[in-house]
């Protein structure tokens, strides 16, 4: 093979404001006896989009070069969910309320009837927060003349950097006195109330916090039948406990598609009845927990409560009957998706896993709380 070799220093190629440019020999897999140094394009070979691939020989094989395009910047979607609330134990009990819900993806809404959030543009090797809520305890009464032992516990807050959810609001249960515990807690969705020790009206109900949640339902005054109701939902209000012998059901929840599958998140805990005759309130769509109706046993006459889904922060299910405890709320989730040349690495007391979606990897952190960075 000839070899026509140039061995000044430097040899100037350019041509000024020019647009024609330099071509490489070209053709199907190289043929001939190769020499250390040489560059040519594989017609043979595709790469990353291209019908052909630019190889060297670097004296041992041909390598080839990889056509890469410029690297997105680093923006990242979210979903964060917060620990829904507890249902109430004890008499005629109000549920949880779900944990707070906050979304950038795909304009899609937050809880509370707030709008899409903005995502966020952040950088590499930076450690950022990740907090999953825990779920709210389930109300276990002391005794029947402490009302307030009956609520449910909210559920714990969610974090990812410097967005984050607040834990769904526990539920109440029916007591004569203080009055004030029959209110649900106020979270990031409202915990539903108990029957209110007045002869009429609608108890006030517990408030969700803005643009993540709504209020948990709220109940009647004292007078037989009197039921407990429903949790507030990351998308509507739970519904009321109302002395007509309608129980609160859990408000809604709201759907992401942030995994690549839409998945109802944030609903509401159902409330509890008066009795195991009348049929407890429905957990909202979305991981909310039915309402029970058992004395002491399912034998007994009913359903005991449910708790709220695991990683939807559902709220929890509360309780008809007195000395039985209510359900807890389900444990929160952070959803994150960002472009697939990147990747997390996360502290070792997150639970987590990683899916390719389209162009996009989606981490999902079930549990713990630690720092992550991204490279």
């Amino acid at each position: 093979m000839a070899l026509t070799k140039v061995i000044t220093g430097v040899t100037d190629l350019n041509q000024a404001q020019s647009t024609n440019g330099l071509k490489f020999p070209t053709g199907n897999a190289f043929a001939g006896t190769p020499e250390e140094g040489m560059i040519r394009n594989d017609q043979s070979q595709a790469s990353e989009g291209s019908a052909s691939t630019m190889q060297f020989y670097n004296g041992t094989a041909w390598k080839n070069f990889v056509n890469k395009g410029p690297i997105p910047p680093l923006v990242v979607n979210f979903l964060v969910v917060a620990g829904g609330g507890g249902g109430a134990g004890g008499y005629q009990s109000g549920a949880g309320g779900a944990g707070g819900y906050r979304n950038s993806y795909a304009s899609e809404i937050s809880g509370g009837g707030g709008s899409s959030e903005s995502s966020l543009s952040l950088s590499i090797a930076t450690n950022y927060s990740v907090t999953v809520g825990a779920a709210g305890a389930a109300g276990i009464p002391i005794n029947s003349s402490q009302g307030s032992a009956n609520k449910g516990g909210n559920g714990s807050n969610s974090v990812f950097d410097t967005i984050t959810s607040i834990g769904g609001g526990g539920g109440a249960s029916y007591w004569n006195n203080p009055i004030n515990n029959n209110i649900g807690n106020s979270g990031g969705s409202g915990g539903g109330a108990g029957p209110f020790s007045a002869s009429t009206g609608v108890n006030t109900r517990a408030s969700g916090t803005a643009n993540q949640g709504y209020a948990g339902g709220g109940a009647e005054g004292y007078g037989d039948p009197y039921m407990g109701a429903g949790g507030g939902g990351a998308g509507g209000v739970g519904s009321d406990g109302s002395g007509s012998a309608a129980v609160g059901n859990g408000g809604v929840g709201l759907s992401s598609s942030i995994t690549g599958t839409a998945t109802f998140r944030g609903g509401g805990g159902g409330g509890a009845g008066w009795s195991p005759s009348y049929s407890p309130g429905a957990g909202g769509n979305g991981g909310g927990g039915a309402g029970g109706s058992v004395p002491s046993a399912p034998s007994n006459g009913g359903p005991y409560p449910i708790d709220g889904a695991t990683n939807t922060g559902g709220g929890g299910g509360g309780q008809s009957q007195t000395n039985t405890a209510g359900a807890a709320g389900g444990s929160g989730v952070v959803i994150l998706r960002y472009p697939s040349e990147y990747t997390i690495t996360a502290g070792g007391s997150l639970t987590s896993s990683t899916a390719t979606v389209g162009t996009d990897k989606v981490t999902t952190f079930t549990a713990g709380s630690d720092t992550i960075t991204f490279s």
